[in-house]
């Protein structure tokens, strides 16, 4: 299977160590190209770099988490500008709304997602969202700003939302999430109701170990060289073979992000 692992944050310090060999890890297990999450300025910064150092295997998202949408501010906004034009950024953000964490004030939240939306109008970029306990106004703002060329990263929550997204135009991204028995059944029933052509896998690294994996690995970091998991689990809840789901998805990608 070949596969391409639309998030996986290799900017992270977990893999200062050892990231050369987790990309060589990863082309062994099927993952051919892997696009890069830019969670805030420093992290597009290095996940353009690193798809600089690895051409045609990695690629870039230029965004502000909403984690950190209090550091986006009218001053440093034309800098993120500049960065999303670069031609190995792919899609603005991860940007969107977080009320479970709150790490930033809900109306910069709101702020810094409204920025983002318009930066990637005007790059003619697909967006790369975030959401979390903020569907209302997550949708609200995606229909003030026009916004149907995106993807809702790391998918995780249920049947109303999914048709929400899929009647705004939006794909939808799925993560090992699906693999937990504990939180992640109800994705089961979810992924039975995407089109296969707006649905798309990926891994999150290093966040989000498959729990199914076997034996278990000794450490929790999360690997795109895990993302076949992920690939299974979806087909055994659509009950379509792996491979047809794999080469679906990696299709869907290079469309959406135009690699």
């Amino acid at each position: 299977m070949d596969l391409i692992d639309i998030g996986a944050n290799l900017a992270h310090d977990s893999f200062d160590a050892d990231r050369d060999a987790v990309i060589k890890r990863a082309a062994a297990a099927g993952v051919v190209q892997m696009v890069v999450t830019g969670s805030s300025e420093e992290a597009t910064r290095r996940a353009i770099e690193l798809s600089r150092e690895h051409p045609g295997v990695l690629y870039a998202t230029c965004g502000v988490h909403p984690h950190h949408a209090a550091d986006l501010t009218p001053e440093n906004l034309p800098t993120l500008q500049a960065l999303a034009r670069e031609p190995e950024v792919k899609a603005v953000g991860e940007c969107g709304l977080d009320y479970f964490r709150d790490f930033s004030p809900r109306d910069l939240q709101r702020r810094a997602f409204a920025w983002q939306l318009e930066l990637a109008k005007s790059a003619n970029k697909p967006v790369f969202l975030h959401q979390r306990d903020a569907h209302d106004d997550f949708i609200a703002i995606l229909r003030e700003h026009g916004i149907r060329h995106g993807v809702a990263h790391c998918f995780t929550a249920g049947v109303k939302e999914r048709d929400a997204y899929l009647e705004l135009g939006l794909h939808i991204g799925i993560t090992g999430w699906i693999n937990d028995e504990r939180r992640g059944l109800h994705l089961r029933e979810v992924v039975r109701g995407i089109p296969a052509d707006r649905l798309m896998v990926e891994t999150d690294a290093p966040y989000l170990l498959p729990r199914d994996i076997r034996p278990a690995p000794r450490s929790r970091r999360n690997e795109p060289h895990y993302l076949p998991y992920v690939v299974r689990a979806i087909a055994a809840a659509r009950g379509d073979p792996p491979e047809s789901v794999a080469a679906a998805s990696t299709a869907t990608a290079r469309r959406f992000f135009t690699l």
